[in-house]
């Protein structure tokens, strides 16, 4: 290795410049997958937010739904009030009958 006018050798600058170039290739690498990741997370949470509004209307059915068999069920006693009280009766000797086994 030769020495240059300031005292340093040539060897040294091709490893200084060589640790610039893989410091400058890591920090690119650093930056991309940095890049990448905040694409992945807005992709993740477009994705749950989907599925917390589809979860909220499959919710909203569901209650639209059971209020609806509520109210038939109603009317159906209301129209049918002996028949209804049978139903109840048969219905609470066979869960009785059940529970006694």
């Amino acid at each position: 290795m030769s020495q240059t006018r300031n005292g340093a050798h040539d060897g040294d600058e091709d490893e200084s410049s060589t640790a610039g170039r893989i410091a400058a290739m890591a920090h690119e690498t650093v930056d991309q997958v940095a890049s990448i990741a905040g694409q992945a997370e807005q992709q993740v949470r477009g994705a749950a937010t989907q599925v917390a509004e589809q979860t909220e209307e499959l919710r909203d059915q569901a209650t639209k739904m059971a209020k609806r068999r509520v109210k038939q069920a109603r009317k159906y006693v209301e129209q049918n009030p002996l028949l209804a009280a049978g139903i109840a009766f048969a219905a609470g000797v066979v869960i009785r009958s059940l529970l006694r086994r």
